[in-house]
């Protein structure tokens, strides 16, 4: 999970880029009496999102050039405004070109500049899931900008979950998913564990006093970056670009305040933990639209070898799954925010 996140968090850590000026339009869907799957209720969920490009009316007056792209752990949806993506997407005749398709990059549930714990109600915010982050998605895109059908889900890491979680919940409103940098298996083993481990470092840091911090807890987020950043790593590209123990040292100084800069540790440990409950392992059956879904094998957080692709794409009815191979030009678990990649396999899904 994870450019800038897991997206922004664990890309961030690997190689930040700096955002585009690109014609983008944002504003928040508020979404009212909003309940949790725990059954927690706001009065008021906002949702923020980003947006280029144009909707375009078919016959029937609904919009029928929708593309909504998700972010990993960590990130918002200005993430996909950097070069590295949105510099092979969005231009004329690429895969996403805006003056084809309306993009809609939101903020999720406790992400950017959407309602989160660090607003106000810190530890006592609602315990949310991914059930609850693509319900709110669903809403904002109904409610706020009258979207009801899409062209695409484009999900990264976490985001690449989510796509999972609506080819399950709601077949049919979007014609392809583009899964990338995941697994359709419960959090557990090494995934969870690494989870764990950084939201028991925020929580083990005596400045933490049970989220009520009136600074943030210095060694529990060290702990917390640490992680966060070997877990979005490429090891062969640390290698080459960091020989010494001096060079590797300073990179991992560079990447800490990178990774660190602006984040609260009661956020983390709610993104972090937010992927409690997802599996849609026993549903793999109900997703049926198209998917291009795409790993690499330098992720530290979904490596191959597990056995999972191989046997998840036997029970997806329509999928194209790519493992791209590691290299020193790689990004580790950030390589599905370098659209340099896959850019040709999107473009191919598209044009299905």
């Amino acid at each position: 999970m994870i450019s800038r996140a897991i997206s922004a968090l664990l890309l961030a850590a690997a190689l930040p880029a700096t955002a585009q000026t690109l014609p983008t339009k944002e504003a928040d869907a508020v979404l009212k009496n909003f309940t949790f799957r725990s059954g927690e209720k706001l009065g008021e969920l906002r949702i923020h999102y980003t947006t280029l490009g144009t909707p375009h009316r078919g016959a029937k007056g609904e919009i029928d050039n929708a593309v909504m792209v998700l972010h990993g752990t960590g990130g918002s949806g200005k993430q996909f405004l950097s070069p590295q993506f949105a510099g092979e997407l969005y231009g004329p005749g690429q895969p996403l070109d805006i003056t084809r398709y309306y993009v809609i990059l939101p903020d999720n549930i406790g992400h950017g500049a959407s309602s989160k714990p660090s607003d106000g109600m810190k530890m006592a915010f609602p315990k949310y899931d991914y059930d609850d982050m693509v319900e709110a998605q669903r809403r904002m895109l109904g409610e706020g900008l009258k979207v009801t059908k899409l062209k695409l889900i484009l999900g990264t890491s976490m985001g690449c979950m989510h796509a999972f979680v609506w080819g399950q919940a709601h077949p049919g409103f979007a014609e392809r998913l583009a899964p990338f940098a995941c697994l359709p298996v419960e959090i557990a083993g090494m995934n969870r564990m690494w989870r764990k481990m950084a939201i028991d470092g925020i929580k083990a840091d005596p400045t933490w006093n049970g989220g009520n911090y009136t600074a943030q807890p210095p060694m529990g987020l060290r702990t917390a970056a640490d992680l966060l950043i070997l877990a979005g790593a490429n090891p062969l590209a640390l290698q080459q670009q960091f020989p010494t123990r001096a060079q590797a040292e300073a990179n991992l100084e560079a990447s800490f305040d990178r990774t660190i800069k602006a984040r609260d540790a009661n956020d983390l440990i709610y993104q972090l933990d937010a992927s409690r409950t997802y599996n849609p392992w026993p549903g793999l059956e109900k997703i049926t639209a198209p998917m291009l879904w795409i790993n690499s094998a330098d992720d530290f957080i979904n490596p191959p070898g597990y056995g999972i692709t191989e046997a998840a794409t036997k029970r997806l009815k329509s999928v194209r799954f790519i493992l791209i191979p590691a290299t020193a030009e790689t990004k580790g678990h950030g390589t599905h925010t370098w659209a340099k990649f896959w850019k040709d396999d999107l473009a191919k899904l598209m044009a299905e």
